[in-house]
Formats: C-alpha cells, sequence, structure tokens
C-alpha cells in the first residue's frame, strides 16, 4: 500500500509540473502575439487568429516569433 500511495503522488506531482508547463508556454505565446498587436483591436484578434494557425501547422517554439513577427508585418501592409 505505502508503493502504491508513493506512486500516485509522485505522478500527480509529475502531471501537474507538465500541465503547468504546457500552460505557461501558451500563456507566453499568447502574451507575444498580443504584444505584436500594439493595442489595435483588429490587429489583436488577427494575431490570435496567426497564434491559432502557427499552433495547426506545428511551427517550432523558436520559429515561432519570426513566424508571428512575419504575420504582424503582413497585416501591416494589408491595413495601411
Amino acid at each position: 500500500m505505502d508503493y502504491f500511495i508513493i506512486a500516485a503522488v509522485s505522478f500527480s506531482g509529475l502531471y501537474f509540473h507538465w500541465w503547468l508547463y504546457r500552460r505557461i508556454r501558451r500563456w507566453t505565446e499568447r502574451d507575444l502575439a498580443l504584444s505584436m498587436a500594439q493595442g489595435d483591436a483588429d490587429k489583436r484578434e488577427y494575431m490570435l487568429a496567426c497564434l491559432q494557425q502557427a499552433r495547426g501547422q506545428k511551427v517550432p517554439r523558436k520559429a515561432l516569433e519570426s513566424w508571428l513577427q512575419d504575420a504582424a508585418e503582413r497585416y501591416d501592409r494589408e491595413h495601411r
């Protein structure tokens, strides 16, 4: 019984840390996209849609910033 309790607590702790890591990572990606919107409500919606598109395309985390920057520049060119 002791081993079961230890295993259950260990598994719960590992799962919680994984969940927290994923949550913080999503928050930082969202914050990155919103920071590129520069307070413009329409651009904010566009950048959040681009973030969803990037997630769908499985853009690597290291390339996400440049990918979102390109999307922000496209928005600026199209909406001037």
